[in-house]
């Protein structure tokens, strides 16, 4: 056998072979995977464990009462008469409220921020509109309930006034046109409750917007301007096509805050359990606000049906929540981004 001049000075044959690399990671590297791996598992396991035990504690109720569960309205259980249709309408005429206002605000200003403020500007309007997500939910509810509440019920009264005609404007028991209108008929609505929940969660889909904006390839916006586009112009036809999975997916992230909302609501809204679509009439009720009216002074057949219908909340969310993830990640939003 002979070899070549070269392979006799490099020695063995298999010396010259292409090396295997390893994909395994060493070091920080194996350390910062198992980490982050951890921290996944157990954000699902904590997720899983939570509506395990909403589950496994509202099951008896749901046992006992069955489908009526989600018929009833009342909420009687000193008659045995215990349901979550007035409060479930009640969660999504607050959540519809405060995404109808929330929605265009987000919108507006997220692209103010990444298209039209100077540049030194931007950080300080970041950082204000983020502040506002620190905000408790407590502060939010005194502000709407002293400060809102008053000219949301003048609102209200024009409201039905000049759109009675549509279900969800009128008030039952009330003429808007009186000389001494009843002013208490318009308090503690719908309407209040979502307009103290919008500025809740607005940061949040603001901020999913602006980021999914601020990753427009420059290239194509640049195009756009090269053709005599104007600004606007470009927006409409690069940045918002875009960013449409992001705009979708953060106002789907604020809608399952908003369904969740508490404090504020509670703080606002006058119970009552009746299923009615009357956003501007006294008297609603949320699924979060009748489990903090009602945790401290339930029995324990009581408590089952709170967390019964904890669950359901924790299941709608949790829906509505994967959703907004799933779009986000089949968005365009990065592609093609110029480096």
């Amino acid at each position: 056998m002979t070899t070549t001049p070269a392979l006799d000075a490099l020695g063995d044959v298999d010396a010259v072979r292409p090396r295997k690399i390893s994909r395994k990671a060493t070091g920080a590297d194996a350390v910062f995977e198992w980490s982050a791996r951890a921290v996944g598992a157990s954000v699902l396991v904590i997720t899983g464990g939570v509506g395990l035990f909403l589950g496994w504690q509202g099951y008896p109720t749901l046992q006992r009462y069955g489908f009526s569960f989600f018929t009833e309205s009342q909420w009687l259980p000193d008659e045995d008469r215990i349901g979550i249709a007035g409060v479930l309408t009640g969660t999504f005429a607050v959540a519809v409220v405060a995404m109808v206002i929330a929605f265009p605000l987000a919108l507006t200003t997220a692209l103010y921020i990444s298209e039209y403020a100077p540049p030194k500007l931007r950080g300080v309007l970041v950082s204000m509109v983020d502040l506002m997500a620190a905000v408790p939910s407590i502060v939010y509810g005194l502000w709407g309930f002293f400060l809102i509440m008053p000219y949301a019920a003048r609102m209200a009264r024009w409201l039905e006034s000049n759109l009675g005609w549509i279900p969800i404007f009128q008030v039952r028991g009330a003429d808007p046109d009186a000389a001494y209108w009843d002013v208490s008929r318009y308090y503690s609505s719908a309407l209040c409750a979502g307009i103290a929940v919008s500025m809740m969660v607005m940061p949040m889909a603001c901020a999913v917007m602006r980021q999914v904006f601020s990753q427009t390839p420059p290239g194509e916006k640049e195009a756009a301007l090269a053709l005599g586009a104007t600004r606007w112009g470009m927006i409409r036809s690069v940045v918002l096509p875009f960013g449409r999975g992001g705009i979708i997916g953060g106002t789907m992230l604020a809608l399952g805050r908003a369904l969740g909302e508490t404090i504020a609501v509670a703080l606002i809204l006058s119970v009552a359990f009746e299923v009615k679509f009357n956003i501007l009439e006294v008297g609603h009720s949320t699924i979060s606000s009748l489990i903090a009216n009602r945790f401290g002074e339930a029995s324990a057949g009581q408590l089952s049906a709170l967390l019964a219908a904890g669950f359901v909340l924790f299941v709608i969310t949790l829906i509505v929540n994967t959703l907004a993830a799933l779009i986000v990640n089949r968005s365009r939003s990065g592609a093609g981004t110029d480096a």
